[in-house]
């Protein structure tokens, strides 16, 4: 069983793109798991068609996924993106940072 690099709720910080240098925490990862969610990250506008639910309709801003070979895990003892690696503790693997070791699952 592969562990996935990024799971909902982590934060990450993004490499490359318009957004690149910030983090946000990750609200969805999509079903196919090579694009999240982030929260901050990849805004766009969308433009909302009159309804009863929003009877003005307008421009909303919202995150669109982005897709996760642009994402880092944030460590927070390195205050940077960081590249991880997988390791066993006990029947569970777990993912940890390659420079310091810290356990990003608990």
């Amino acid at each position: 069983m592969s562990v996935p690099r990024i799971r909902k709720n982590d934060i990450v910080a993004a490499v490359t793109g318009t957004s690149k240098g910030k983090t946000g925490k990750v609200l969805q990862v999509v079903k196919s798991g090579k694009r999240a969610i982030v929260e901050g990250l990849n805004p766009v506008k969308k433009t909302m068609r009159k309804s009863q639910d929003n009877p003005h309709g307008g421009i909303v801003q919202k995150d669109a996924a982005i897709d996760v070979s642009n994402l880092m895990l944030f460590c927070p003892s390195c205050k940077k993106g960081v590249r991880i690696g997988r390791d066993k503790d006990g029947d569970r693997r777990i993912r940890r940072c390659r420079a310091c070791r810290h356990s990003f699952d608990g």
